[in-house]
Parts: C-alpha cells; sequence; structure tokens
C-alpha cells in the first residue's frame, strides 16, 4: 500500500481505493438504458448517482489544488436535483471521467501535508462538533461515495440485475 505524507490520512487511502474499486465493480453490467431507469419516477436513475460520485472526486481534487474540471458540472454540481429534462452524459462517459480524475486525486491524497489538511474551509454548515476543515471535507467526500456505491447497488437489484461481485482488480492503482 501507498504511504500517505500525512498520517492522517492512512484511513482515507485505502478507503479511496476501496471505493475506485467498489465503484467499478458496482457499475459492471449495467447497461445505458438500465442506468437511466428510475422507479416510479421517485428515484435518482444511476447515471445521476455516478455524476454524483463523480462531483465528489472533482471537489477532492480541487480542494486537494487540482485545476481539473468535471466536463458534465452542470449536471451534479453539489448534488443538484436530478432534471428529467436534461439529456445527462452516457455511462461511458462518465467512467472515462472517473479514470481521467480519480489517479489525479490519489496522488494528491498521498502528497496533501497536515498544514493542508488542518486549514479551514467554510462550508456553511455551522455544526459545533463538525471543523470545518480540509481533512473533514475529505472525510465528507469519502462518505458520500460510500452512500453513492450503496445507492447504486440497492438500485442494481431493484432493476433486475445480480448483486455486485467482489472482482477486485489489482492492477487498479487509484
Amino acid at each position: 500500500m501507498d504511504t500517505p505524507k500525512s498520517n492522517k490520512l492512512d484511513i482515507i487511502i485505502p478507503a479511496f481505493r476501496g471505493h475506485s474499486q467498489n465503484f467499478l465493480m458496482v457499475l459492471d453490467g449495467i447497461a445505458e438504458e438500465g442506468a437511466l431507469q428510475r422507479i416510479e419516477g421517485r428515484t435518482n436513475h444511476i447515471i445521476w448517482m455516478v455524476g454524483n460520485f463523480l462531483d465528489m472526486r472533482y471537489a477532492l481534487g480541487y480542494i486537494l489544488g487540482l485545476k481539473e474540471e468535471f466536463e458534465f458540472k452542470d449536471f451534479f454540481f453539489q448534488g443538484k436535483a436530478l432534471d428529467e429534462s436534461f439529456k445527462y452524459p452516457s455511462l461511458q462517459q462518465l467512467k472515462e471521467a472517473f479514470h481521467k480524475i480519480s489517479p489525479l486525486v490519489y496522488q494528491k491524497l498521498l502528497e496533501v501535508s497536515d498544514e493542508d489538511l488542518d486549514k479551514a474551509f467554510p462550508m456553511g454548515m455551522n455544526i459545533d462538533f463538525f471543523p470545518e476543515t480540509v481533512l473533514n471535507f475529505v472525510g465528507m467526500c469519502i462518505g458520500r461515495e460510500d452512500y453513492l456505491c450503496g445507492q447504486i447497488g440497492l438500485m442494481r437489484r431493484i432493476l433486475g440485475y445480480e448483486g455486485m461481485k467482489y472482482n477486485f482488480d489489482k492492477d487498479l492503482k487509484y
């Protein structure tokens, strides 16, 4: 396993890599048309969930100093609500964006210092038990990714796909 410069990220590094694996495994076998299905018009579709996962990756990259911009930001920025009038990007386009941003963010996670992680990062939450720092924003992003992978996994089953298979890609280094 890679060792981050900051030991504050010892738990984040394996989580990030695990989420990368889960993201790809949970999407394995999902057809483009299936990725746009909603349940009784009440759920988000998988494309929306995938886009929000990527919005988290890009936000994480941004706070760590990357200047990469999410090509499909206008659809997903900060959990923007699903809009049925939009023509969303394809699952394939989103997977390509995932492979573009993820190794860059991973490298930044390995390089970030304690000093940078401790910097204030106002989020407007104003919760007394939650200091608004870069480190806590990193944790929020990781938590959101976890949640979204779970939602996609549930949608898989509801849409009639078999459960996610845990076929880890040992060559995926991010």
